[in-house]
């Protein structure tokens, strides 16, 4: 094994590690009855044989589940009602609670979620014509601290469940009347899904992973690995995992182009500095002018979006396949920076256009209800600020 693949392994370890102390509760009722949603499908057969029956049972389940969305053992009508009966002693098929649905002007759709322990996540929906991505969160809180995200400013508390991250993608299916699961994936409201809200997924691997995996798998939701991107801050060690076993896009939060403003913006810059970011962006499996790198660029006036920052972030990026988008600073209460202005948001990304990188300029979504990129902060870490 090479030098590097070797440390990339034993970092992998410290970070599961640590991942471990912020594990969520387990998928239990206080009646006994366990949770069925997140379940894997070896799990779910496992389970069939703990009470006596037979393995094919969890392929039915999968189908009622994932591709039905059914909620109610009684509305299996491929099982006897005696099995209905008995499923409903020990299972349940749960999602996440809604405190508040909020809608924007724009169409941009926001859930504040609630959990059984009673920690909340915020969850967003944003439309594109017939279309849109869901933006789903992996952590309550987030350990990154970087100073232009409000998500930021709230601590981590703990990982998401497997349950509760694919809870989020069926409460959204739920509420736009999206089940079963369409045919193809032409006409789907939910056609996407951008792991890119609360918390940095890649600290939360393992559930990330096996939550994508359920999530993509054909008899159910059946999402395609080319409609999921995920995104980080720069976990480097966990970027070579997230390639070699997802496959799904990758989006790079980068947001300056050099060590010195990073590790004051994305304070994880300190420990995987840019150079071996890039290094790890340009092994990312499957990276093509097909599959470009997404880079994450949010424009702060006057601290990251000067033309010489453009012309570096273009010697930067050098033999990447990469697209970068441009986020013009979505202001929250208390922040310290101001957006870039429009003329120097487009004198930018011209330098990155003529230079062959295509550049689009993210147009804000859902600001008014705080639904837009660094916005999500949730209801109760906003009160107890207020």
């Amino acid at each position: 094994m090479a030098p590097e693949a070797l440390l990339n392994a034993e970092e992998r370890e410290r970070i599961r590690a640590k991942s471990a102390l912020f594990d969520p509760p387990a998928a239990r009722l206080a009646d006994g009855r366990r949770e069925l949603v997140g379940m894997r499908r070896e799990e779910i057969a496992a389970e069939m044989l703990a009470i006596g029956e037979k393995p094919f049972r969890a392929k039915q389940l999968w189908h009622w589940i994932y591709h039905q969305g059914v909620t109610d053992f009684a509305a299996m009508n491929t099982i006897a009602k005696p099995l209905q009966a008995k499923l409903s002693e020990q299972f349940v098929i749960g999602r996440p609670g809604v405190t508040t649905e909020q809608t924007s002007s724009d169409g941009t759709r926001k859930w504040l979620f609630n959990f059984r322990d009673q920690q909340q996540v915020e969850t967003v929906y944003i439309p594109d014509h017939d279309r849109g991505a869901l933006c789903i969160s992996t952590q309550v809180g987030c350990t990154l601290s970087c100073t232009f995200c409000h998500t930021g400013t709230q601590k981590l508390v703990r990982n998401l469940s497997v349950a509760e991250i694919v809870g989020q993608f069926m409460a959204a299916r739920d509420s736009h009347g999206e089940w079963p699961t369409p045919k193809g994936e032409e006409g789907r409201r939910l056609s996407n899904i951008v792991v890119m809200g609360m918390g940095e997924p890649l600290y939360n691997y393992e559930n990330i992973a096996a939550a994508l995996t359920i999530i993509m798998d054909h008899e159910g939701i059946a999402l395609s690995r080319r409609r999921i991107t995920l995104s980080t801050s720069g976990v480097v060690p966990m970027m070579d995992l997230c390639g070699q076993e997802l496959g799904v896009n990758l989006a790079v939060s980068l947001h300056a182009t050099n060590d010195a403003l990073r590790n004051e913006i994305v304070p994880l810059n300190r420990k995987y500095p840019i150079t071996e970011l890039l290094a790890a962006c340009r092994r990312y499996p499957g990276a093509s002018n097909a599959r470009r790198i997404t880079f994450e660029y949010v424009m702060l006036r006057g601290v990251n979006d000067s033309i010489a920052e453009a012309h570096e972030l273009v010697r930067l990026l050098a033999d990447i396949p990469a697209k970068v988008n441009l986020i013009p600073f979505n202001p929250w209460p208390g922040s310290p920076y101001k957006t870039s202005t429009p003329e120097a948001v487009r004198a930018f990304a011209e330098v990155l256009n003529d230079a062959g990188y295509s550049s689009p300029i993210r147009r804000p979504r859902g600001r008014d209800i705080l639904a837009a990129c660094g916005q999500l902060k949730t209801a109760t870490e906003r009160a107890k600020r207020a």
